[in-house]
């Protein structure tokens, strides 16, 4: 069906322009520091002896600017402009909508100031302090009872998949925050956690891998069931494919976290359960990928002049890589090869910089000139060199970590015949330096890439290119 076949009524774009722009900058921003805390693994100088640039305060600020800045503002964008319209309505409540724009803003910026200050609360991902984790909570609160809230209201009887994958991302993204982030505090500044030693790891780990399986997973398979077909103006390949992806995913991910515990004091069976629902994994996640790239059937040709449509497949075939790869890495067997190495390092940003923000920059780039009133983007030539940049970016930085991290696995359990260490710690490290330095190129590839995409971003939206007339683009359906 046609979106210009019905009358809808007005939508709330401002709260989804907000979040789309913002999530450009924090893009910026967030892969800034990526670079610098790359270069400082190769000139530690560059901390400047500033206790507050240390690498060891920016890393956390780094993995918390691109994961919840930059990934949270365009999950909150494409999330709300998705569920207005394939509901046909408006957001639920425009007063809850700015809520949670300016209250996700305000958790950002309280972890550019808190985190440099060392007040951690040292759980990966979840290092920020007790009040910011409840402003979190209440933000994400909100976030639910408008998306839900405008799903109840919808003027269709279909819930479109998109909006599954993004309502399960958020259900299960407030369960896993609030169970992580249960806390005495000592002070306004410091607490402690209510769990305590190997129950506190698995807590952590099931929160951990969680984020990445739902709000770095479930959240952008949403964005991907929407935009992949809207750009390629194609219906999506399998609607029974996409439902069937959507239940085997959130049945088997939760489960998954304590593969990151191989070889702890985690109970053996414990892990085991980890190791088995991670192999598993890799079914539903190739589901979701083939049905992805399947929806260009018939339209392949598009791929030549289209670089949009470019950035969201290649975030595919990244996705499908990363969901190989993982399940791999949690094999006990392998993961004794590879863990506390660049290997992991290179597989998160395989999924990060190669899934997660190729599949954002392709969506905000068809996203933007409709917020705008656009025709289209200032510049498609821009795009094109964008999706270059990113493209080489991304294989630069992800070879260099798997090979540095396959030879550090390997030196680290290199022995002697009189079973003593043939390499020192130090060794490794020297031997990694080159590598580094390809990561660091390949850094500033990618950020170099988001700020063309800024520009042209900017063009767009203060030029005075034509204004769109009608949005003549087929709603995704079945196939």
């Amino acid at each position: 069906m046609s979106e210009t076949s019905q009358v809808h009524p007005q939508y709330n774009y401002k709260v989804v322009q907000q979040f789309s722009v913002m999530a450009v900058i924090w893009g910026i921003v967030g892969m800034s520091i990526g670079v610098l805390i790359a270069a400082q693994l190769i000139w530690p100088e560059l901390n400047f002896n500033t206790p507050w640039l240390t690498y060891s305060r920016l890393r956390p600020l780094h993995t918390n600017a691109v994961i919840f800045a930059f990934g949270g503002c365009a999950l909150f964008a494409t999330s709300y402009y998705v569920v207005q319209r394939t509901s046909h309505v408006k957001l639920f409540s425009d007063k809850l909508a700015a809520f949670t724009f300016w209250g996700w803003q305000a958790v950002i910026v309280a972890a550019i100031i808190t985190l440099p200050l060392g007040l951690t609360s040292s759980k990966e991902y979840a290092e920020l302090e007790w009040p910011i984790d409840i402003l979190i909570a209440l933000v994400w609160i909100a976030y639910l009872i408008n998306f839900f809230g405008t799903i109840i209201v919808r003027k269709v009887s279909h819930i479109y998949v998109a909006n599954w994958f993004y309502g399960a991302f958020i259900i299960t993204v407030a369960v896993l925050h609030i169970g992580n982030s249960m806390v005495i505090p000592i002070s306004m500044t410091k607490s402690y956690s209510i769990y305590a030693g190997s129950v506190d790891a698995m807590m952590q780990w099931w929160y951990g891998h969680n984020a990445v399986g739902f709000f770095l997973t479930a959240g952008f398979l949403g964005m991907m069931y929407y935009f992949i077909p809207k750009q390629a103006e194609r219906p999506v390949y399998s609607y029974r494919l996409s439902v069937v992806h959507f239940w085997a995913l959130i049945s088997l991910y939760i489960w998954a976290g304590p593969h990151h515990l191989h070889y702890t004091a985690l109970p053996d069976w414990v892990q085991s359960v980890g190791m088995v629902m991670s192999v598993v994994l890799f079914v539903p996640s190739w589901g979701g990928m083939i049905n992805g790239i399947m929806t260009l059937s018939g339209a392949w040709h598009k791929l030549r002049s289209d670089p949009i449509l470019r950035f969201l497949i290649v975030s595919l075939s990244f996705y499908g890589m990363s969901t190989f790869e993982g399940p791999m890495m949690a094999i006990k067997t392998v993961n004794a090869l590879s863990h506390y190495t660049d290997w992991t390092i290179g597989h998160v940003h395989s999924g990060a910089l190669g899934w997660v923000a190729m599949v954002s920059i392709g969506s905000l780039y068809h996203l933007i000139p409709i917020l705008f009133g656009k025709a289209r983007m200032y510049s498609n030539h821009l795009i094109n060199v964008h999706f270059w940049l990113a493209t080489i970016g991304v294989v630069l930085y992800i070879v260099a970590m798997w090979i540095s991290g396959v030879m550090q696995g390997l030196m680290w359990r290199a022995v002697n015949s009189d079973g003593t260490l043939t390499y020192s710690f130090v060794e490794s490290l020297e031997a990694s330096y080159p590598f580094y330095f390809v990561r660091f190129i390949g850094g500033c590839f990618v950020v170099t890439g988001m700020l063309i995409m800024a520009y042209n971003c900017y063009r767009t939206i203060f030029g005075k290119e034509e204004h769109l007339q009608v949005e003549s683009q087929p709603q995704p359906q079945a196939a």
